[in-house]
């Protein structure tokens, strides 16, 4: 059995992906943000440069869809329409130019991107309440999701937390569900074979759904700032850990 999901991978690293899906979307559904750069940098260290971000896509795209349907009732209608339509231009613009990326390089574009979103200042940008901010929302975070993955935290100062947290968790799992899935798509389009893969990505995707269901029952009850200070520096250590692996390549 764990051959069939394995694909090759050591039974360790099959565990640690699992582990790693299930505690990115108790992240996630708990605290709002986080678990999406948790899990891409558990997967960078262990899983083949070119299978990197369309995998991550699947995996997320399972996890947040699953957190969207379960908070559906607060989704804001106009607001997912007008991110929607720029994410579906970007999608159609990252053809493109994902030919001309070297594969090897993406594991160092993951982990400067994760310490710039652990150290930078990003800033509140919070234009959920116009047509234009939220189309170029959807457009620049699309493009960003085809390179380094996990662009959750972008799309969260995009957004707006605003003060229900339900509606932001509505807001955002949306977002991250159609930015996924047009990035299995795109990937799908350029080529990317997802057959070998499938045994792990259901894996992983159930035990995703299986975070989500226990991040959403602690949704407003862990300490967040607490938390947050210690996963910042669980993040920095694993994009270190990223770039030593580049480096020694």
């Amino acid at each position: 059995m764990m051959d069939l999901i394995s694909n090759g991978l050591p039974w360790t690293d099959v565990v640690l992906l699992l582990l790693a899906s299930f505690a990115g979307s108790l992240m996630t559904a708990a605290l709002g943000v986080g678990g999406g750069s948790f899990l891409i940098a558990v997967m960078a260290a262990i899983m083949p440069p070119l299978a990197l971000v369309p995998l991550h896509g699947i995996v997320q795209f399972g996890s947040n869809a699953t957190r969207a349907w379960m908070s559906r009732r607060h989704l804001q209608i106009g607001l997912a329409l007008w991110f929607g339509v720029g994410a579906v231009i970007a999608a159609g613009l990252s053809v493109w130019f994902l030919d001309r990326i070297e594969p090897g390089v993406i594991p160092l574009l993951v982990a400067l991107f994760i310490l710039y979103l652990s150290w930078g200042k990003i800033p509140a940008i919070g234009l959920s309440s116009t047509r234009t901010g939220l189309l170029s929302g959807g457009l620049l975070t699309t493009l960003m999701t085809m390179l380094v993955g996990a662009t959750g935290p972008l799309v969260s100062a995009w957004l707006g937390r605003g003060t229900d947290r339900w509606r932001y968790t509505a807001n955002f799992s949306f977002a991250m569900t159609l930015q996924h899935l047009l990035k299995v798509a795109v990937f799908g389009f350029a080529g990317f074979s997802y057959r070998e893969w499938i045994p792990l990505l259901v894996a992983m995707i159930l035990s995703g759904f299986i975070g989500t269901r226990a991040g959403l029952k602690l949704l407003g009850r862990i300490p967040e700032q607490q938390f947050r200070f210690w996963f910042k520096w669980l993040l920095t250590l694993l994009s270190l850990h990223l770039i030593w692996q580049w480096w020694q390549a």
